[in-house]
């Protein structure tokens, strides 16, 4: 089938690309970018001209931040396309809402991603602790942003999530390994006096089972970078780790098993969205979003520090 790519960034190079360059489901047929291409590939300023031009388009991956997704989401189902979603699927849960149903009447799909979850150990632990009740779970996000979006204002921005943007990704996995459904309790937000999202943040849940359940997030970190997610039940304690790549149980490492985990992230997010374009159906989990809405209404605001890249 093929796909457009719009929003030609570091994701898309780093990700999107190599992703749909490796699959047999897709073929890369334009690019639509203010600024950035891809070797070899039609590259276009706006939807509609690509559209004019390549009608055999079926489908288009949004790969730009999340503020100016809405716009050309619901100009690609107004075309009469399938559209794919990186995380977080939009800068509102309403518009998400939105979308989902313009997709729902225009019968075509839509896939919020969410491409932590396709990590290699994240549906082992899912399995492990689905029949397993709850005492602790701590998520532990803390990496470098200079690293991973250097010079990008724009996640410092309002809609632009802050430290939720990696953030987002521990809580993704949070909701899809628990067995129970969990809702926020309180925040507490960090926000440097010159910028408008926080650079940290705290959160505590609420879990009917009476877990505590916790999650730190943290962009200032220097030195190794972590992404955890440990759990403790009344039968054990499991540890992922590496964004959900490495799993121990009882201090004990998990073997990977071989299977369509192992092929990546983002290889297994356009399996899926060619399997859901094939069947007719859509998959808008908003979970994770929801749960980062509620810390932005819970949040108690904290000044900190000037930061600057």
């Amino acid at each position: 089938m093929k796909i457009a790519l719009a929003g030609i960034g570091k994701i898309a190079r780093d990700q999107h690309v190599p992703a749909i360059a490796g699959s047999s489901d897709w073929d890369l047929g334009a690019t639509v970018s203010r600024s950035g291409s891809v070797e070899g590939v039609p590259s276009f300023t706006s939807l509609a001209e690509m559209f004019e031009a390549h009608p055999e388009v079926e489908v288009v991956s949004l790969c730009m931040p999340p503020k100016p997704r809405f716009d050309y989401a619901a100009e690609v189902i107004r075309a009469g396309r399938h559209v794919m979603l990186e995380k977080p699927p939009g800068a509102t849960l309403s518009e998400c809402h939105i979308l989902r149903d313009m997709a729902a009447a225009a019968g075509v799909s839509i896939y919020a991603t969410w491409h932590s979850r396709q990590a290699a150990q994240v549906a082992a632990a899912k399995a492990w602790l689905a029949e397993r009740a709850l005492r602790h779970v701590t998520v532990i996000w803390k990496e470098d942003v200079r690293r991973w979006h250097p010079g990008q204002d724009w996640v410092f921005e309002a809609g632009g999530l802050g430290v939720f943007d990696p953030g987002i990704n521990g809580l993704s996995i949070l909701t899809e390994i628990l067995p129970d459904p969990v809702h926020l309790r309180s925040a507490e937000l960090l926000v440097p006096e010159n910028r408008q999202a926080p650079i940290a943040a705290r959160l505590a849940f609420h879990h009917t089972g009476g877990a505590q359940i916790s999650a730190e997030f943290d962009w200032r970190q220097e030195g190794e970078e972590l992404w955890t997610i440990e759990v403790e039940t009344e039968d054990g304690a499991i540890r992922l780790s590496e964004g959900g790549a490495s799993l121990h149980i009882d201090g004990k490492e998990v073997a990977q098993v071989d299977g369509a985990a192992n092929d990546g992230e983002y290889p297994q997010l356009y399996s899926q969205m060619a399997m859901l374009v094939r069947e007719g159906r859509s998959e808008m989990d908003l979970r994770p979003l929801a749960l980062v809405a509620d810390a932005f209404l819970l949040g108690e605001r904290r000044v900190v520090a000037p930061f600057e890249f």
